[in-house]
């Protein structure tokens, strides 16, 4: 959530928006939302992901390849 605490300030990102930015298929972000590797909220029948979130595994995800 954002610092201040204000969720207005929380960009929601939704699975396709997700899979686009990682450059994966919307499957693999909907199994990464299912097996609790990505935070995601329910609205209605879809998910939204914070940016925040996505940032935070992309950053967890890196590893050296040396």
């Amino acid at each position: 959530m954002a610092n201040s605490g204000d969720i207005s300030e929380v960009k929601f990102l939704t699975i396709a928006e997700v899979a686009a930015t990682m450059r994966v298929s919307k499957m693999t972000v909907y199994r990464l939302v299912h097996n609790g590797e990505l935070p995601a909220v329910r609205v209605g029948r879809s998910f939204r992901v914070t940016e925040k979130d996505v940032n935070a595994y992309l950053e967890r995800s890196f590893f050296d390849a040396g």
